[in-house]
């Protein structure tokens, strides 16, 4: 696998030491597991999706997704909405935070946010689409010292209306600096595959980096879209989620075409980590919840790779805890504390 996959990224005046970069997912990617993943090397890392109507509201729950994480040096907030207005005041706020880029998101297919008119709806409406951007590259401008403004799209709302080259058109001739393409419509939402194809000729249209998502789960699954796509970089979401040990092996395969898995025992000690972090910022209560997802993931092993001796029963059992200690004593039962 050439080296040269590897390699820097100029997004506007941001320049990127590397292409590896931590997709926005809502519920995975707080401030606390992208410390993680800066630690282990992600290039850059985008925020879960913010609420601009919430941000402009002054609410804290949204302003606590777009704090900057511990040892997170570039990062983007990624914003959602559909009045280009409220986006451009949602940018505004984001001046203490003082971001390196301002993501867009059109490609969410949930529901409740799509109903907004929101995520993939505004890949119905491409002439929005371009007014939000340039509402944001406005903003950038006039309080956050010119940050690129980027966008995340996908291939249309559905198969009928794959129209991904005319929203990348039109958002970046209204200012954006970067295109991110999960190739899926917003009808799939998560199931299929996602059709690479379309990455590559997205590459092949725009003058600004291409960045491709979707079923990336492995080193292996980078290395093959960067070669097969010719796109600047690789955003992984869902191969990334208990799993921060995907950058350093991504690194280490397109360098030497080779990548070994962490031992278990650092996985273990990193998912505590996280729940540390999770229950500084949330408290213990509400983190040894919100972590039981998150744990089963770390313990379940990377793509491709022998799983954790017994991880099917351990997360049977940890989808229980209540306590860091239930935790503890949960892995020492099976051997893994």
């Amino acid at each position: 696998m050439p080296s040269a996959l590897y390699r820097p990224v100029k997004i506007g005046p941001l320049e990127l030491p590397g292409n590896l970069f931590l997709a926005p997912v809502s519920g995975y990617t707080d401030w606390t597991f992208r410390t993680i993943c800066a630690g282990y090397g992600a290039d850059f890392s985008f925020t879960e999706l913010a609420s601009a109507e919430a941000l402009v509201r002054g609410g804290k729950a949204t302003f606590d997704i777009v704090r900057r994480a511990e040892s997170e040096k570039p990062y983007a907030v990624q914003l959602f909405g559909h009045d280009p207005q409220t986006m451009y005041q949602a940018a505004l706020a984001l001046a203490p935070f003082r971001p390196e880029a301002v993501d867009i998101n059109s490609g969410c297919p949930v529901t409740k946010v799509v109903k907004t008119g929101a995520g993939s709806a505004l890949m119905k409406d491409p002439a929005r689409m371009g007014r939000i951007v340039e509402g944001i590259v406005r903003a950038s401008k006039e309080a956050l010292g010119d940050v690129p403004v980027t966008i995340k799209m996908r291939s249309g709302w559905d198969s009928q209306t794959l129209n991904y080259p005319e929203c990348a058109r039109i958002a970046v001739e209204a200012g954006a600096s970067m295109v991110t393409l999960h190739p899926r419509t917003r009808a799939q939402g998560y199931e299929g595959k996602s059709d690479w194809s379309h990455i590559a000729d997205l590459v092949s249209r725009l003058s600004v980096p291409v960045t491709g998502s979707g079923d990336l789960y492995s080193p292996e699954d980078a290395g093959s879209m960067l070669s097969q796509t010719g796109c600047a970089a690789v955003m992984f979401a869902r191969g990334s989620e208990g799993n921060p040990f995907i950058f350093p092996a991504t690194r280490s395969f397109l360098a030497t075409g080779a990548w070994e898995p962490e031992p278990f025992q650092e996985r273990v000690a990193v998912a505590f980590r996280h729940l540390t972090l999770l229950a500084a910022s949330l408290g213990e209560k509400t983190a040894c919840r919100e972590m039981r997802k998150q744990f089963c993931a770390y313990i379940k092993g990377p793509a491709g790779k022998p799983g954790m001796p017994g991880s099917a029963a351990l997360r049977n059992r940890l989808v229980q805890a209540q306590t860091i200690e239930e935790y503890r004593t949960i892995l020492d039962e099976f051997g893994h504390g």
